[in-house]
């Protein structure tokens, strides 16, 4: 038994060190292609998906009831403002992840109350203009997402239009 405590010593400190670095760069590295994926257009600027089909897989199993438009961003310049205008649906909601994936901003169409609203996403330590709520993310990189219920496909164009009234740019 003496001669396999070395391997399993071994084995066991792989096992280990394989899975905390699975549990640690995982993250960083879906959302980097996942940014990659969706900056295809560019950053810093809402891009407006069509509602999905079977062929749709930009997003993994996007649903064909929700219109996405995607704002990749990348604040390592300045900080994103998003001037978001919620739009007229049974379901809006606009959510900012993090390099990390993590959701560190969400606000539906209900807290809304349709009310145009605007959000800085920037680093801590930079100013942001006033009327904006401030939100501080890890990393230089991310994704602001819009997700819009399209209950009646028919309703789509209009709805379509009205979800390019948000906005986001670099200052």
């Amino acid at each position: 038994m003496a001669r396999w405590t070395g391997p399993l010593v071994a084995g066991a400190l792989v096992a280990a060190l394989t899975s905390y670095g699975a549990i640690a760069y995982a993250p960083d590295l879906l959302m980097a292609a996942a940014i990659r994926r969706v900056a295809a257009g560019g950053f810093n600027r809402f891009a407006h998906s069509p509602l999905a089909t079977a062929k749709s897989r930009q997003i993994v199993r996007p649903s064909p009831d929700l219109a996405y438009s995607a704002c990749p961003y990348d604040i390592s310049r300045g900080s994103l403002l998003i001037h978001a205008v919620p739009v007229a649906a049974p379901y809006w909601s606009l959510s900012i992840f993090d390099s990390r994936t993590n959701a560190v901003f969400v606000h539906n169409g209900g807290q809304a109350e349709g009310k145009p609203f605007a959000v800085a996403v920037t680093h801590a330590g930079r100013s942001v203009p006033t009327g904006y709520q401030r939100v501080d993310v890890a990393g230089d990189r991310g994704i602001a997402l819009i997700r819009i219920l399209v209950a009646d496909r028919a309703a789509f164009p209009k709805i379509d239009a009205a979800r390019r009234a948000t906005v986001c740019e670099l200052r």
